[in-house]
């Protein structure tokens, strides 16, 4: 067998099947960092995400030989991270199931300059800071692409719930993101004052 560095992907999850730690490791040490930052999003905090990672990864090498390379290994693998990420929180009971649906709409503003600005792990910080609902169908939507219906399907809510808390979670995100600049402004402007 070649050393593990050099095996291609193939090569490293047969590696995995077998039960090599070499490449148990070396498959850890390769899609670990980008599972993370889907777990970070998902989860309420750090430590959260650590156990998330975790119980995922005892999940992909258990089911690993099942992979049947129809899609790529990191969507294979983020569908697993989402579903660990969703149990995890259904099993500690922290979604609220009982938000009455509202037809509610509000506008989002097309201006991202503001955003853009901003770094990576403040946007995070800020989306973590959603109510556990919110956020799980925040997530589910914007950066996983499931539909209204599907997140409702997976969350044990209606359509109309999973809108509800989408608009909710976007009108939090919004404010909560102006706050900040406004603050980082007033800042700015009284540094600017002459003593």
């Amino acid at each position: 067998m070649k050393p593990v560095i050099d095996l291609k992907p193939e090569e490293l999850i047969k590696g995995c099947i077998t039960g090599s730690r070499q490449a148990q490791n070396k498959f850890y040490n390769k899609y670990s960092p980008i599972l993370y930052g889907i777990c970070l999003r998902y989860a309420k905090n750090r430590t959260d995400a650590d156990d998330i990672l975790q119980e995922s990864f005892i999940k992909i090498f258990k089911y690993l030989k099942d992979f049947r390379a129809e899609g790529s290994i990191e969507g294979w693998m983020r569908r697993i991270i989402v579903t660990t990420s969703f149990n995890f929180y259904k099993r500690k009971t922290l979604i609220n199931h009982n938000i009455e649906p509202e037809h509610v709409t509000i506008p989002i503003t097309g201006d991202n300059e503001v955003v853009s600005k901003m770094s990576h792990d403040e946007l995070l910080d800020i989306i973590n800071r959603l109510p556990n609902g919110y956020r799980m169908v925040f997530n589910l939507n914007t950066f996983d692409g499931y539909s209204h219906k599907e997140i409702g399907d997976r969350m044990n809510i209606s359509v109309n719930t999973s809108k509800s808390q989408l608009s909710r979670a976007k009108a939090s995100l919004q404010k909560k993101i102006i706050t900040l600049f406004q603050s980082e402004e007033q800042k700015i402007n009284l540094s600017m004052i002459p003593c």
